[in-house]
């Protein structure tokens, strides 16, 4: 496992619940706005925090921690991952993973392995914007095979999308809800941060009352969606 970093305790990573969150290295997009831009890259100057290191401080918080949140980057990129999350599961942690759903293989052996109890897939734009948004080519089959995967798969799920002005559209974001369906959809606005791409620090989210007209017409169409802050 690459870890990068430990945040100790979060009660927002995990539907309320106290959870330690694990920063994997590296990932498989290169979305402009991304505000953990030193994650990206799958070799950094950053340290790597040994994996014993970090399964040693979830033994000491067993019955002070309810779950382990596991982010990046992209965590399906780790080659350890498997093994890693049965070593936090032993433990009796509740589970999630978040990804950007593009390694479906990885994502349905993981599934298979019933370890998760929570799934976060972030969808970045719609289809027709995708390679445009992420700046990397896709296997748009994939991403439509790991939608339908997580929405059926029994394990508690949302699915969300970071709106930024310039980038994402209104339109994008009802097509991203004709895909998820009956899920848990989440809107997070763009906020200023360091970003892969420098020029993203001047950019902006989408307007209060922007975000409401879209969370209305989505809501009238039956979608669950809600914004994150």
């Amino acid at each position: 496992m690459r870890i990068s970093g430990v945040q100790k305790f979060s009660m927002i990573d995990f539907n309320d619940k106290l959870c330690a969150v694990i920063f994997t290295q590296g990932c498989n997009l290169q979305c402009p706005y991304c505000h953990n831009p030193e994650l990206v890259p799958m070799l950094s100057n950053k340290p790597l925090i040994p994996t014993d290191d970090i399964l040693d401080f979830l033994r000491s918080r067993m019955g002070k921690l309810d779950a382990v949140a596991i982010t990046g980057g992209e965590p399906l990129l780790q080659k350890n991952l498997i093994p890693f999350l049965q070593e936090i599961k032993h433990m009796g942690y509740l589970i999630k993973i978040d990804t950007n759903g593009l390694l479906y293989h990885k994502l349905s052996q993981i599934i298979e392995s019933g370890l998760l109890d929570y799934l976060a897939m972030d969808i970045k734009a719609s289809l027709s914007s995708y390679e445009k948004v992420v700046k990397v080519k896709i296997d748009e089959s994939s991403l439509l095979k790991s939608i339908e995967l997580i929405k059926n798969s029994g394990i508690e799920h949302e699915f969300r999308t970071t709106v930024v002005e310039g980038l994402i559209t209104e339109a994008d974001i009802y097509d991203i809800g004709d895909l998820v369906g009956g899920s848990n959809y989440f809107i997070q606005n763009f906020t200023k941060s360091h970003h892969l791409d420098e020029a993203y620090e001047n950019q902006i989210g989408f307007s209060k009352e922007k975000l409401k007209r879209i969370t209305l017409n989505l809501q009238s169409k039956g979608i669950r969606v809600n914004l994150r802050s």
